[in-house]
């Protein structure tokens, strides 16, 4: 059981974003990630750790604010790049920045001008937050996959609860058809390539959700949301989890 539970939770794909970002540095071009998952889960929350952990790593990135639905989605992110700031910038070499344009306007169009953007002023990362939605609401799926297709990002996170079991399943799995059936006919279609499952820290039983979810998409969980604050972000470790759920 072990055995094969270690199995499952080491991905097929490893997603090694530090080198992908060396690689697209080559290119002269920023490496792209596109958070996307449904209302209230902590996109923009665990979007921030992400860019907490880059800017440590050195790495200059932009967050492209595409949650042009939800109120207050843009001011969220800007206190964040705020305190992150406060944290990362020496000698006035601006480590984080915030790319909007406001509410009401085509997400898929302010993503490919903040990557244009990150381009011209040599950031490392784009991150793109995306408005939550529920996996069954057809004209916010469409309009996902909208801003999937035409900007193309390396990296497509879907970010789930831990605490809602299954349901996570369920959500990932009709993302991923919407994603396809909205493809308009491409042979090959961009899917999920990775997950984040946030409040890991707050789940004994239902740590189920992380085997459940990596066997039935056959996708990797890049990172783990253990807390409230910005170094509360884990790569996940297959066997503390194993040994979690046979204890």
């Amino acid at each position: 059981m072990q055995e094969s539970l270690m199995m499952i939770l080491t991905p097929k794909r490893r997603i090694d974003i530090l080198r992908d970002v060396v690689d697209a540095q080559k290119q002269k071009r920023p490496y792209v990630i596109t958070f996307c998952g449904v209302n209230g889960v902590g996109k923009s929350t665990n979007l921030a750790k992400v860019a907490y952990w880059l800017a440590g790593n050195d790495l200059r990135v932009l967050i492209a604010g595409c949650d042009t639905f939800r109120a207050g989605a843009i001011e969220q992110l800007r206190t964040h790049v705020h305190h992150l700031n406060n944290i990362y910038n020496t000698n006035d070499n601006i480590m984080v920045e915030l790319y909007e344009r406001g509410y009401g306007k085509d997400a898929a169009g302010i993503a490919m001008e903040a990557i244009n953007y990150g381009k011209d002023k040599k950031f490392d990362i784009v991150l793109v937050d995306t408005a939550g939605r529920m996996q069954d609401n057809e004209p916010l799926m469409t309009a996902l996959a909208k801003l999937i297709h035409v900007n193309n990002p390396d990296l497509v996170l879907f970010v789930g609860e831990a605490l809602v079991g299954n349901e996570a399943v369920d959500q990932i799995k009709k993302f991923n058809q919407a994603l396809i059936d909205n493809a308009k006919l491409q042979a090959s279609p961009r899917i999920i390539d990775g997950i984040v499952l946030t409040k890991f820290d707050t789940i004994d039983d239902k740590v189920g959700a992380a085997i459940s979810m990596t066997y039935t998409t056959d996708k990797p969980i890049v990172f783990v949301g253990t807390g409230q604050q910005y170094q509360d972000l884990k790569v996940i470790n297959a066997e503390s989890v194993t040994e979690l759920l046979l204890k």
